[in-house]
C-alpha cells in the first residue's frame, strides 16, 4: 500500500507542476514580463513547487531527513540521471556562461549548504534567509549578464493568449495536486522505508528524488529524440541552485530542519558535492566544452553506483 502511495504522490506532482508551469507563464504573459525573464525566474520557481512541496510537507510533518535528502537527492540525480542519459543520446554543448556564473553559483550553494548542516546539525530559519538573499542576488546577477536574445525556448508564445478563468483553473488544479501529491508521497515514503527496514533518508534520497527528477528526465529524452536542443547544461545548474536556495531556503525560514540521519552529513551530501565538482573535471577534458556520450555514460555508471551504495 506505501508503494501506492508513493506512486499516486509522484503522479499528483508531475500534473500538478505541470499545470503549474502552464498557469504562470501564461500569468507573467498578462503581466507583461519579458520572456527572458520567465524563463529564468518563474518557470525555475514553478518547477521547484514539487520539491518545495514535498520538503516543506517533510518538515512539518516531523521527516527532516527527507526534507533535505529530497534536494540533495534531486541536485544528484539531476547531474548523475538526466544529464548523463541526456548526453548518451545527443553529446550538449557547454557555453561560456557555465564557468563564469552558472557553475562557481553552484558550487557555492553547495558548499554553503554543507557548512550550515555540519556546523551545528541543523538548518536554521537564520540560514534558510541567507540562502534565499543569495538565491535572490544571483537571479539578479544572472538577468543582468544575460543578453536580450536569450529568451528561453521553452517558453511558448501560446500560453499569451490563455484565458484568465483557463489560468485561474490550472492554479487551482496544480495548488490541489501538489499538495495531496506531497501528503501521500511523503506518508507512503515513511511507511515503504518502515518496511524496508531503511531510512527516511535513503528513500527521499533514491526514489523521492528520481520521482521529482522525472518530468526533466522525460522532457530530456523526447526533446533530444527529435534532434532539439535537449536541456541545456545551465538550465540543470540553475535547476540545482533553486533547489538549495528556494526549496531548503523557504522550508527552513518556515521551520527549521534537524538533522537526524547522520548519513546525509557522512554520505550523501559528498555525492552531491562530487557531481557538482567533477562538471568541471567533464568539460575541461577532450572534447571541450562538450558533453559527450562517454561522458555521459560516466554520469550514470557513477550515479548507478550511488544507488546501489545507498540501499547496500
Amino acid at each position: 500500500m506505501s508503494i501506492l502511495w508513493v506512486i499516486l504522490g509522484l503522479v499528483l506532482l508531475v500534473v500538478g507542476g505541470d499545470f503549474l508551469v502552464k498557469a504562470s507563464i501564461a500569468l507573467s504573459f498578462k503581466l507583461n514580463i519579458s520572456k527572458m525573464v520567465i524563463g529564468m525566474t518563474v518557470v525555475s520557481f514553478a518547477t521547484s513547487a514539487p520539491e518545495l512541496l514535498v520538503s516543506l510537507q517533510a518538515a512539518l510533518n516531523e521527516a527532516p531527513a527527507i526534507a533535505i535528502n529530497n534536494v540533495v537527492g534531486s541536485n544528484i540525480a539531476n547531474i548523475g540521471l538526466v544529464l548523463g542519459v541526456t548526453a548518451l543520446i545527443g553529446p550538449i554543448a557547454v557555453d561560456k556562461s557555465f564557468y563564469k556564473l552558472n557553475w562557481p553559483a553552484m558550487l557555492f550553494f553547495s558548499f554553503v549548504l554543507y557548512y550550515f548542516l555540519v556546523n551545528d546539525n541543523i538548518l536554521s530559519s537564520l540560514e534558510g534567509m541567507i540562502l534565499f538573499c543569495c538565491l535572490v542576488i544571483f537571479i539578479i546577477v544572472l538577468i543582468k549578464t544575460s543578453k536580450s536574445d536569450s529568451d528561453s525556448s521553452d517558453v511558448s508564445d501560446v500560453l499569451a493568449t490563455v484565458a484568465n478563468y483557463k489560468i485561474l483553473i490550472w492554479l487551482l488544479i496544480g495548488a490541489v495536486a501538489l499538495y495531496f501529491g506531497s501528503v501521500w508521497l511523503v506518508d507512503g515514503a515513511k511507511s515503504l522505508a518502515e518496511s524496508l527496514g531503511v531510512s527516511d533518508a535513503v528513500i527521499a534520497v533514491t526514489v523521492i528524488a528520481i520521482g521529482t527528477s522525472v518530468p526533466e528526465l522525460a522532457a530530456s529524452i523526447i526533446a533530444a529524440a527529435k534532434q532539439e536542443k535537449a536541456l541545456s547544461l545551465g538550465n540543470l545548474i540553475g535547476s540545482n541552485i533553486f533547489n538549495i536556495g528556494s526549496v531548503l531556503g523557504l522550508t527552513s525560514i518556515i521551520k527549521s530542519i534537524p538533522v537526524t540521519d547522520a548519513k546525509i552529513l557522512n554520505n550523501d551530501i559528498f555525492w552531491m558535492l562530487g557531481f557538482a565538482a567533477i562538471l568541471l573535471v567533464l568539460i575541461l577534458i577532450p572534447k571541450v566544452m562538450q558533453i559527450s556520450r562517454y561522458k555521459g555514460l560516466l554520469l550514470v555508471i557513477c550515479y548507478s553506483l550511488f544507488l546501489y551504495l545507498s540501499f547496500k
